[in-house]
């Protein structure tokens, strides 16, 4: 059996099966697909687009150079922002074919979305619709439609947080630590304040 598909199927019984019967947490909390497969975009929700969020804008064009510690290959690699970028259109991508509708968002080169998505804000708010149209997406999971839907639910987490792994690397080389909530954003009319270096 290939390695891909053994990590599938891995992933669809630990997400079926909760976090709670993986660290023995008492007995496991019956969740549907639908619940189970939502959790997940939550938990996607809370830490990816948390990052997403924290990075600072000035760094949404970062990518390690070929040398980052301490003799990484990082030629043609996508920045921080293009991370983003390409795991919410992802997220579009698989969802859309969960609801069996079409992909309502461009898919772009290598799968980054549109190359109008610029700034950080454009880049977040796409990154929270994604998120949207995922939870649709996962809630419409049910016993009759599971099998057709399962896959490209559970794949939506596999590759979402492998691309986290990712824009962690790239938070720390910048000092920005993945977790905890969001920076408040600044009132409009309050002066910026340099990124401490």
């Amino acid at each position: 059996m290939p390695r891909h598909t053994v990590f599938g199927l891995f992933t669809i019984i630990a997400i079926l099966l909760g976090p709670r019967a993986g660290f023995g947490q008492g007995p496991p909390r019956e969740q549907t697909p639908a619940q189970a497969f939502d959790g997940q975009v939550s938990m996607i929700e809370r830490e990816v687009l948390g990052l997403a969020q924290k990075m600072p804008a000035n760094k949404y064009d970062f990518a390690p150079a070929t040398g980052t510690p301490p003799a990484g290959t990082f030629d043609g690699v996508r920045t921080f922002g293009l991370q983003v970028r390409h795991a919410a259109t992802v997220m579009y991508q698989l969802s859309a074919q969960i609801l069996g509708e079409t992909n309502p968002v461009e898919m772009g080169t290598d799968e980054n979305g549109s190359n109008s998505l610029r700034t950080k804000e454009q880049i977040v708010k796409y990154f929270q619709d994604a998120i949207a149209y995922a939870h649709k997406a996962m809630r419409t999971i049910t016993p009759q439609n599971q099998a057709a839907k399962i896959g490209p639910a559970a794949f939506m987490g596999a590759h979402t947080y492998d691309h986290y792994g990712q824009m962690v690397v790239y938070a720390r080389l910048n000092g920005v630590t993945p977790g905890g909530p969001p920076p408040p954003a600044a009132p409009a009319n309050a002066p910026r304040q340099a990124p401490a270096r």
